[in-house]
């Protein structure tokens, strides 16, 4: 369980910390650059391991 929140939470920290070194540095382009992967990365990791945690099913029986 630990593994998958970490997996679902851990880059977008990494990222998200990136961005705002960026800002602090003056990089505004790489900072947009890495809060937009942060975006990204939360929607997608959200999505997939979101339904692995709640053992969601697609069976159509």
């Amino acid at each position: 369980m630990t593994g998958i929140l970490l997996l679902m939470f851990g880059p977008a920290v990494v990222f998200f910390a990136i961005a705002i070194i960026g800002l602090v540095q003056k990089n505004k382009k790489m900072a947009k650059v890495f809060f937009i992967l942060t975006g990204v990365y939360l929607l997608i990791s959200l999505g997939i391991c979101g339904i692995m945690l709640s053992s969601f099913s697609l069976d159509t029986k």
